[in-house]
């Protein structure tokens, strides 16, 4: 992972940065706002995207025992249940959605953690304060989230997701508008 002091350093990936970031930051944006208005539609979405790793990896698995060793009844049992869990989940998305519940909590800590070591990284910058917003925000939703669980999951799953994703598209928009500031200032000056 390339450090934040770094990329300030590389012109070339300055500019990727800010390219990728505006793009980013916008489709992170439409998916927030798709997640804080229909935050059911959203719960759902996340609980068949889940379900759909489950079933990919236990093919993958299957497969792999397949090929590899066809007696190995571990590889079999494991991708069984991979399957299993995918199928239940699609047919019964509502405990699945509860059990990404108890995920985004962890997630929503882990991500509030993340944004204040970004933070700490960004010491200074001009954006800092959206991380460290992030980052309490983060914090705040995973709190909500362990204190509704499980009944709260179907409509704070979609909606604590839309809310994430809409922050974190504000700072890749912020980011990317710092970093081409920083472009022109720079090119004015050696001009």
């Amino acid at each position: 992972m390339v450090g934040y002091q770094n990329l300030l350093k590389d012109k070339e990936l300055l500019k990727n940065f800010e390219k990728h970031s505006k793009i980013a930051g916008v489709i992170f944006l439409l998916l927030g706002l798709l997640g804080i208005f229909f935050p059911i539609v959203m719960s759902f979405t996340a609980a068949y995207f889940v379900a759909f790793l489950f079933i990919f990896s236990g093919l993958t698995i299957g497969y792999h025992t397949y090929q590899t060793d066809k007696k190995d009844w571990l590889g079999w049992l494991k991708a069984f249940i991979y399957l299993l869990t995918g199928i239940l989940v699609t047919i019964f998305p509502a405990p699945g959605v509860a059990a990404l519940g108890i995920i985004l909590a962890v997630y929503f800590f882990m991500d509030g953690f993340a944004s204040f070591a970004l933070s700490a990284q960004m010491k200074g910058e001009k954006y800092n304060w959206l991380v460290i917003l992030n980052g309490i925000l983060s914090i705040i939703l995973g709190v909500i989230f362990l204190i509704n669980w499980p009944f709260g999951s179907l409509v704070l799953v979609g909606l604590f997701v839309g809310i994430s994703m809409f922050f974190d598209g504000i700072i890749l928009l912020s980011m990317s508008s710092y970093i081409k500031k920083l472009e022109d200032s720079q090119d004015s000056s050696n001009a």
